[in-house]
């Protein structure tokens, strides 16, 4: 399988935000799906089509976007796209969401971080509600219009377009896919999931985190699971075997070589978490992702 690892150069590196806009045009003869190659990257992406039709595929999905279509793919999410028309002209948005994280939008971090669903999952509300697809199009053009043109605050506009989004897309859940719960400190939370993010491939001790957080082991115990909706223990699991998937369909390592890279030493252990959190095994998880990907 053809992947690569898409570089994202920000616009401006303290708004963690690339948004361009493009005109493509259909190949002559049309480019089969299959030679299109696929990509990912750590950015959250939306792309809004203005004018011409385009192709959006997602290992478990294929998007058909026509003028004033949104589609949303989430953190690492591999995806390739193709024109379906002579002409499409459509607007790119990447961002990284993690700086804008501030205290009030901790409430919804575990959501909008994917530990619990695919950002993915979110492209329904675009079909079934044509105002949010209006407003959420509306963002994205007037950020790209911000960015582009640069005029005095154009960061501080750009920045509250980052929120704006964000609370579209939470009114607009009407499956409840974002759910808020309890509020989370993110004086307490941020450095806790930055330790855990960074040290995937490494043994990790609740104690040694607990410490971090300034908590005793049974009170941060349960003060991470009403703040993320898991155990600690299966927050770092689901995170481990999150990183395995994305190593599976990009590094070319074998098995034994994805489960030490993201610390579970004990085949059969990491065996037993992949298939709780997929369904399957590695091997059967490949042969899904290469039958939808043809």
């Amino acid at each position: 399988m053809d992947i690569y690892k898409e570089p994202i150069h920000y616009q401006n590196p303290i708004l963690c935000i690339k948004v361009w806009k493009f005109e493509g045009r259909r190949a002559s003869p049309p480019r089969p799906i299959q030679d299109v190659r696929w990509h990912y990257h750590k950015e959250v992406e939306l792309i809004l089509v203005l004018e011409g039709s385009h192709e959006v595929h997602t290992p478990g999905h294929t998007y058909l976007l026509h003028e004033g279509d949104v589609v949303l793919i989430g953190s690492s999410q591999l995806h390739r796209t193709r024109v379906l028309t002579d002409k499409v002209v459509y607007i790119v948005l990447h961002v990284d969401l993690e700086p804008y994280f501030d205290p009030a939008m901790m409430r919804y971090y575990r959501h909008f971080s994917e530990v619990h669903h695919p950002l993915e999952e979110l492209n329904y509300m675009f079909k079934e509600n044509a105002n949010v697809r209006a407003e959420v199009g509306g963002i994205i053009e007037r950020m790209h219009d911000e960015i582009i043109g640069k005029s005095a605050g154009y960061e501080i506009a750009a920045s509250m377009y980052i929120k704006h989004l964000l609370l579209t897309l939470l009114r607009g859940d009407t499956r409840g896919l974002l759910q808020a719960h309890d509020s989370v400190d993110p004086l307490v939370m941020k450095p806790i999931i930055e330790y855990v993010d960074s040290h995937l491939a490494e043994k990790i001790e609740m104690e040694q985190v607990s410490h971090i957080a300034g908590m005793s082991y049974f009170y941060f115990s349960k003060y991470f699971k009403r703040a993320m909706g898991s155990s600690f223990t299966d927050y770092v699991n689901r995170k481990r075997i999150a990183k395995a998937e994305r190593l599976l369909v990009t590094s070319g390592q074998n098995v034994g070589d994805i489960a030490r890279a993201v610390g579970i030493e004990n085949m059969a252990h990491f065996y037993e978490l992949f298939k709780r959190f997929n369904g399957c095994t590695p091997k059967q998880y490949l042969h899904k992702i290469d039958a939808a990907v043809q």
